[in-house]
């Protein structure tokens, strides 16, 4: 991998993204809209909403990010970009490490804004430190990242990468704890939802706001999540065409 070249291509995605008004509002009013509903409607029910919030901030940062990448990634190849680019000295790694650095920056910023906005303006409240909280949630944001861009190899236009949501997102609301404790679910289903990277993630989140617990209880969670996100970039790798 050459780092000049993948940072080249990293420049790219930044400038490409920061042309396009709907990605950016994609980014920031989109997440502070839907964290807004969310606030407002429990306003009277402060237990529920601290009680949910941790989840929630998984939930919003893993459906932004991946929504973000897979239509922004598809966009580059129905327009020639990746084309163009694999006619290059350009390796896949380059290629795949390149747009995942442009994309996280993006994604990492729509992170920043939807947790500034759940503890500051709604207010949430937290018992851990907040840059744990912040740091899972980058953590998260590089998966999301990794699943956009493997999914919209498989998509032919924006509408089918809407479509993979019910099928990889909405599982995961139900099935990692967000409305039911895992504990608490059927022995099949909890041990289905391993197969789940936002399940750790949720984990990690309500134990550092609620519990008030560091990243230091939660090694497993995070080298898995990590794992998670390794393989994602495999498979897109592996997908995507030369």
């Amino acid at each position: 991998m050459n780092f000049d070249r993948t940072i080249a291509i990293s420049n790219r995605v930044i400038r490409q993204v920061t042309k396009d008004h709907r990605s950016l509002a994609l980014i920031i009013v989109a997440p502070v809209l839907v964290m807004s509903l969310v606030g407002f409607s429990l306003v009277d029910q402060e237990d529920i909403l601290n009680r949910i919030a941790p989840a929630l901030l998984g939930v919003f940062v893993l459906f932004f990010t991946f929504l973000l990448t897979g239509v922004s990634f598809l966009r580059e190849r129905s327009q020639g970009t990746l084309e163009r680019l694999n006619i290059t000295p350009v390796s896949r790694a380059d290629l795949l490490v390149g747009y995942l650095f442009g994309f996280l920056l993006f994604a990492m910023l729509q992170s920043a804004v939807i947790l500034g906005y759940t503890v500051l303006v709604l207010p949430v409240l937290y018992q851990g430190a907040i840059w744990h909280v912040f740091l899972v949630l980058v953590l998260l944001t590089i998966v999301a990242v990794s699943l956009g861009i493997l999914v919209s190899t498989f998509a032919k236009n924006e509408f089918q990468v809407v479509q993979f949501i019910p099928i990889i997102i909405v599982p995961q609301i139900f099935l990692t704890g967000v409305i039911v404790p895992v504990e608490s679910m059927p022995w099949v289903l909890e041990k289905i939802s391993i197969v789940f990277p936002l399940r750790y993630a949720v984990e990690m989140l309500v134990g550092i706001m609620l519990e008030g617990r560091s990243l230091v209880d939660f090694g497993t969670e995070i080298i898995v999540l990590a794992g998670f996100g390794i393989v994602f970039l495999i498979g897109a790798s592996l997908t995507v065409r030369r």
